[in-house]
């Protein structure tokens, strides 16, 4: 009986040691984990202009066209249509994607040159099959951060995006963002949709330019409002004030989730062009300095007085000077105007377009060239290579 008791004594004393033991750990995690952000937080950008520090630039590496389902067709143009049924799901032309890699690699350099920090995607196999529950598909790229990433103030939120072919590209950015959340930064991943058939409309009638114009203006889009869904780059930021559509890839029910959890220190506004294939913002309106936008003259902003009426300065920019023959994928020639502001009196433009070089030149703003054609097949310029993760300036309000 003694040596029961002793044992009973022995064990009773080692449980309490490692339950005091384990309370200890758990407060030492609390502290830290509630510590206050440092100052010397690397995420901190609060519009399109303030002197560049840190940027995220995108990989062309194993860029997948991707299949092509309702969505995708929704967003490309018919003359395209072919090349998605017969090459979805395998590599772009590899000619092409080498080209395009070299260009982004010289970008990287300038950019560098210019004192920003350069950081970069990992390289993924995006020819990949994968399945969930709802659908199956391959991957695309991670070619274009701005569609995928919004960085606000110091916090990084991670877009749920609305193309099947893009539901896992946040894991090409997870060491990156890691290491920005290790150093301070806040970070938010939107509700990741399901992508079910009951997000698309399965029977969008597209089969013409005429078809889009008429449905956009009727405010019909191939994504419902099923379920929250949106791509970053439908979301342009000028302080307190972020400016967003209703697109292919961005429902209401998306932006209403983006209001509630920015408010009340941002106020998200919904402003609509002229367009018949509303995708992403920045190559139809493009905010480029406190009080200067740049409005697509082919795709007029409905709600442009709210601009004016603030003081802001329109700026209509010249024609794009891209050959109709060079491939262009996912996008039209308006890459043109879908610039990198350095600061308000530097702008990364391409080294073809010399009308708008000739444009920023005339506002005052020089011009740092570089030819990105071959990335721009596939589906972006400037501004959506990138997301720029450090700005140097303040939160403040541009429209009280």
């Amino acid at each position: 009986l003694g040596r029961v008791y002793t044992g009973w004594v022995q064990r009773s004393f080692q449980s309490t040691q490692a339950a005091t033991a384990s309370q200890n750990t758990c407060a030492a995690e609390d502290n830290k984990a509630t510590s206050p952000v440092p100052k010397d937080c690397p995420v901190s950008s609060y519009n399109e202009w303030d002197p560049l520090e840190e940027v995220i630039v995108g990989r062309a590496e194993n860029a997948c066209v991707p299949p092509f389902s309702v969505e995708v067709k929704a967003n490309t143009y018919e003359k395209y249509w072919g090349f998605y049924q017969k090459f979805g799901g395998q590599s772009f032309p590899k000619d092409h994607v080498k080209k395009a890699i070299a260009e982004i690699e010289e970008m990287c350099n300038i950019l560098k040159r210019e004192g920003v920090i350069v950081k970069r995607p990992d390289p993924i196999d995006w020819s990949v099959k994968y399945k969930t529950p709802d659908f199956e598909s391959t991957g695309m790229y991670a070619a274009m951060p701005r569609d995928i990433l919004l960085v606000v103030g110091n916090e990084i939120i991670e877009a749920p995006m609305a193309w099947r072919a893009r539901f896992f590209e946040y894991r090409a950015y997870r060491r990156i963002i890691k290491d920005y959340f290790n150093c301070g930064a806040k970070w938010t991943t939107a509700p990741k949709p399901t992508m079910a058939d009951e997000l698309y409309d399965q029977d969008y009638p597209i089969r013409s330019v005429e078809d889009r114009h008429k449905l956009a203006a009727q405010g019909k889009f191939v994504t419902t409002e099923f379920e929250p869904c949106f791509d970053a780059a439908d979301f342009i930021r000028a302080g307190r004030d972020i400016f967003v559509q209703r697109s292919q890839v961005t429902n209401y029910m998306g932006i209403e989730w983006m209001k509630r959890h920015l408010a009340p220190d941002y106020r998200v506004h919904i402003i609509s062009f002229k367009d018949p294939n509303p995708m992403h913002i920045d190559a139809t309106f493009n905010i480029i300095g406190p009080g200067l936008v740049l409005s697509n003259p082919d795709r007029p902003c409905h709600q442009i007085e709210l601009f004016k009426k603030a003081g802001w300065t329109v700026i209509r920019p010249p024609a794009p000077l891209i050959p109709d023959d060079h491939p262009l994928w996912m996008s039209s020639k308006w890459l043109s105007m879908n610039v990198l502001m350095l600061d308000e009196k530097r702008v990364m433009v391409d080294a073809n377009e010399t009308s708008i070089q000739k444009m920023f030149e005339n506002l005052g703003i020089s011009t740092i060239k570089v030819n990105i054609r071959h990335a721009n097949s596939l589906g972006g310029g400037f501004h959506c290579w990138t997301c720029d993760i450090r700005r140097r300036g303040t939160l403040q309000s541009y429209f009280d």
